[in-house]
């Protein structure tokens, strides 16, 4: 990764590569900071295989960090703003991260886990002591990093209810950026949008698809509906990606139909479930530019996408339920989950991927790195769907029960890992219903404890102090007993059920 950014800042060091609120970095500018960061890392002691941690809102540092390490043969963690003090916690603990970059409105968390991070052996506050302590000699020396090294994790949740750490590498991150690169037709005249957080693939992923295709990139600290609106006019911006619960505000805008969006070429959309009517409200606005794309942070990101052209084909509507086809370098198949042989054409099983994107592994965790990745090289997404006779893809159900609300990931397990320690609660089960803002939210069904009352507010209020406030359930109902199989397992298909019956569509 590298030398994407040498080879770049070779051929057009004064031309614009990045833009943020008041800053501006050139090519070689930003060369000269990764440098200098590259040096910073080294004089703390970082070596090669170490991880570093950010927690902060979206800023230059995070992308000039993730680059240094690529240079220094180490790891930047990108921590998710959005969790909750312990879970902060476990993910820069997991992680073993050696220095933490901390934002300011970051500072006052870090200062009450400080004691519980026993391997960061410093502290950066970005907005007071990044400037100096990236005034070091710039670092020239390249580590000779091999193709699967890391040097971008991600957390993604697990079924066990405790993030895991997606090492994402050098082979994998550049087959993305390529892939995205071409089959969005982004290039050194394009000028993409950075708005979704980099602790998602839809952040960091796609910054690092900007950086390899020699575009020029504006990046906002928060991805404010009205601000992205303006920047969309103003930036004179022709790629971006959004989440679609991000879009369904967007569209309320005033003024948003009156912008000159005449530039805009592609703008991608996935991540969680897209509501059909946003959809055609969104289409009016931003007409024959929607990319619709599926994946996940195993794979760096994009795997598959169903283009402008599918989007206007009136005579296959049916196709905007799908999640198009796979990108180039990715296979896709459809396998019984149990046997995972290939299934038929049309028939239901857990999709699959096999591409040079995949990650690693998961830091620290073999087990779960082989049963997600096997021998074969074939990725188990977890997601249930299938092909249809056209090679589109189906997304229908999850496999692995995971909630996406507003594009941010959720896992049951780690909420009935909560529930389940409340004295009212004998048995639970988190299941995702239908949100016209979000897509989906966690919804909690509960059995009473013999001798409770459950009181939803008190549950709810429960969760809000353990978990951070997106994977808090929005709602609780009480049932006698939950359904199971002969097993003994929660069929939770089955709970889900009433709340999806008649949608349109149920899951992106």
């Amino acid at each position: 990764m590298h030398e994407v950014l040498t080879r770049w800042a070779a051929a057009r060091p004064e031309e614009e590569v990045l833009r943020y609120e008041g800053s501006v970095r050139t090519w070689a500018g930003l060369a000269e900071r990764v440098a200098r960061c590259a040096g910073a890392l080294r004089a703390e002691g970082v070596r090669p295989g170490a991880r570093v941690a950010v927690l902060d809102l979206n800023h230059p540092s995070c992308l000039e960090l993730t680059l240094a390490c690529a240079q220094v043969g180490a790891a930047n963690t990108v921590v998710n703003f959005r969790l909750a003090p312990a879970e902060v916690a476990y993910v820069i603990n997991d992680s073993a991260a050696e220095v933490l970059f901390v934002g300011p409105e970051f500072a006052p968390l870090v200062d009450g886990v400080r004691d519980k991070l026993p391997t960061v052996r410093r502290v950066v506050r970005i907005a007071d002591e990044y400037e100096d302590w990236l005034a070091a000699e710039p670092d020239h020396e390249v580590h000779p990093a091999g193709p699967d090294d890391c040097f971008l994790q991600l957390y993604t949740s697990g079924t066990t209810g405790f993030p895991k750490g997606a090492m994402l590498t050098h082979r994998g991150m550049l087959a993305h950026a390529e892939h995205v690169a071409t089959d969005s037709d982004a290039g050194p005249g394009s000028t993409l949008l950075v708005a979704m957080p980099l602790f998602h693939v839809g952040g960091s992923s796609y910054a690092l698809v900007g950086l390899y295709a020699g575009a020029r990139m504006v990046m906002t600290r928060m991805p404010d509906p009205a601000l992205l609106v303006d920047v969309l006019e103003r930036e004179r911006i022709s790629h971006t990606f959004f989440v679609p619960a991000l879009m369904a505000m967007m569209a309320k805008v005033p003024g948003v139909t009156e912008r000159d969006y005449s530039t805009l070429r592609v703008l991608c959309y996935g991540a969680s479930p897209m509501p059909m009517p946003v959809l055609r409200a969104c289409m009016e606005i931003f007409p024959n530019v929607f990319m619709q794309v599926y994946g996940m942070t195993e794979a760096s990101g994009v795997v598959s996408l169903l283009g402008p052209d599918e989007h206007a084909d009136t005579a296959n509507p049916h196709r905007l339920l799908s999640a198009g086809k796979p990108i180039t370098g990715v296979e896709i198949e459809v396998r019984d989950p149990v046997t995972g042989e290939p299934v038929p054409t049309g028939e239901p099983g857990e999709v699959c991927v096999r591409t040079e994107q995949l990650m690693s592994g998961y830091w620290n965790k073999p087990e779960a790195s082989a049963s997600a990745v096997g021998d074969d090289g074939w990725l188990r997404t977890g997601d249930g769907g299938h092909l249809d006779a056209d090679g589109y893809l189906y997304i229908t159900d999850r496999i692995k029960d995971m909630i996406i609300s507003g594009g941010e990931n959720i896992y049951p397990a780690e909420i009935e890992r909560v529930l389940a320690e409340h004295p009212s609660v004998d048995d639970v089960a988190v299941i995702g219903v239908p949100d016209e803002r979000w897509g989906e939210v966690p919804k909690a069904v509960v059995v009473a404890a013999e001798g409770h009352a459950v009181d939803e507010a008190e549950l709810l209020d429960y969760c809000r102090a353990e978990l951070a406030a997106y994977k808090c359930p929005k709602s609780v109902d009480v049932v006698a007993e939950l359904p199971r199989n002969p097993t003994g397992k929660i069929l939770k298909k089955d709970l889900r059920a009433p709340y999806w019956e008649g949608r349109e569509r149920r899951v992106v």
